[in-house]
């Protein structure tokens, strides 16, 4: 019995998320071990769906520094005005 796959289609099955770009970056390998131990913590996943989420959540933390930092001196200055 053999199979015909004369109209299959290579590539992903999944597509993938139009949000997402692929790209090259070097880690250093203890980062990487990191992440995919805790990937391996959780019973699965993806090491590099972490890594996105750390890059948010940082991202996230400083953003809100800057945010209450403009909030701090927009007060201050209407303060001043008012």
């Amino acid at each position: 019995m053999s199979e015909d796959f004369s109209n299959g289609k290579r590539g992903a099955v999944i597509k993938t998320d139009p949000n997402k770009v692929r790209i090259t970056i070097r880690l250093d390998r203890d980062i990487i071990e990191h992440f995919k131990e805790q990937v391996n913590a959780a019973g699965g996943g993806n090491y590099q769906t972490l890594i996105n989420a750390a890059l948010r959540d940082y991202i996230q933390a400083h953003d809100k520094s800057l945010e209450d930092a403009l909030r701090k001196v927009i007060r201050e200055e209407l303060k001043q005005a008012g």
